[in-house]
Order: structure tokens, then C-alpha cells, then sequence
């Protein structure tokens, strides 16, 4: 399972529900690494989507407590045990963890890649991702060149797990 999410300099990586940056490079990446995958939100994630409709795509998992919550094109998972025999079905190098901040958080470290467009800005926010500079567990191992779009610059970063945890 991998991650993948654009963070700021501070690891900050939403405000209000919505993302923090306008990166047409960064929404292309995000796109080229998860189209015809499996991606993993929480259900407030999905209701930010255009429509508050699915991925295009993709198989779309959605992780929630409301045992109510039902979205056409979605699978929906109840609890941590619930997604965990439901990525069984999956291979594991297809399977993307994309929000929001406590989905993040609480994955993190079951993943063997995070795939983090890092922004070279600090913004106002109110979810942050975790520092995986100052994670022990974590490693980089790439690093782009510098993009640039709508006046912000960023690098597309790969982090290794080196120690994983197993669902």
C-alpha cells in the first residue's frame, strides 16, 4: 500500500475540508499514479469530490463509521478490520491511501511508499500530514527537480518504509 498526498513545508495538507494548492503538475501525478488502482478515503474525502462522486477509474474504497453511508461506485468499509480483508482482494503495490488527514495518519504506517508532492510554502491550515523527515522509519529515496506552477515551487518525493507494518 502506498500514500500519496501534497503537503507544504510544515506538513500541512488541508484547510476547511479542501486542498491547500492549485498544482495542475502535481493533480497530472496524482492522477498517472492512481488511475486503474485502488484508492482509500474517508468518506468526507469522497464528499469533497466534484458531485461528491468517485474516482473515474479507480476502485474506490471508502472508510467510515456511518453504517448508513452508502455512494453508487464505492465500496464502503466500516472499520480498520473491515479495509483490511477488503485490500486482501487487491495487490498491495495497486493500492493508494489518499485522504484525509486521519486516514493518513492512521495508515502511514502500514504503507511501503509515500508519495509526497512537497510544497515549498507554509499556508494557513487545520489537518497535517505526518513528518516522515523526522520518522526514523522512513527514508527519502527520490527527489525531483524543482516544478513550478501558479507561483509555487514544489518537488515530487518518494519515502520508503523500512519498517512496515502488516495488515
Amino acid at each position: 500500500m502506498k500514500l500519496i498526498v501534497a503537503a507544504a513545508k510544515n506538513w500541512a495538507i488541508g484547510y476547511n475540508g479542501g486542498l491547500l494548492f492549485d498544482l495542475p503538475d502535481d493533480m497530472a501525478f496524482f492522477k498517472n499514479n492512481t488511475l486503474n488502482k485502488v484508492v482509500v478515503m474517508g468518506r468526507n474525502t469522497l464528499l469533497s469530490f466534484p458531485g461528491e462522486k468517485p474516482l473515474k477509474n479507480r476502485t474506490n474504497i471508502v472508510l467510515t463509521t456511518n453504517k448508513d453511508f452508502k455512494v453508487d461506485g464505492c465500496t464502503i468499509v466500516h472499520s480498520f478490520k473491515e479495509l483490511f480483508e477488503e485490500l486482501q482482494k487487491y495487490d498491495d503495490e495497486d493500492v493508494f491511501v489518499i485522504g484525509g488527514g486521519k486516514i493518513y495518519n492512521d495508515l502511514y504506517p502500514y504503507c511501503s511508499e509515500a508519495l509526497i508532492t512537497k510544497v515549498d510554502a507554509i499556508v494557513n491550515a487545520d489537518t497535517f500530514l505526518h513528518n516522515f523527515d523526522e520518522d526514523e522509519d522512513w527514508y527519502l529515496s527520490y527527489a525531483s527537480e524543482i516544478h513550478e506552477n501558479n507561483g509555487l515551487k514544489f518537488t515530487f518525493n518518494t519515502y520508503k518504509n523500512n519498517n512496515i507494518k502488516h495488515l
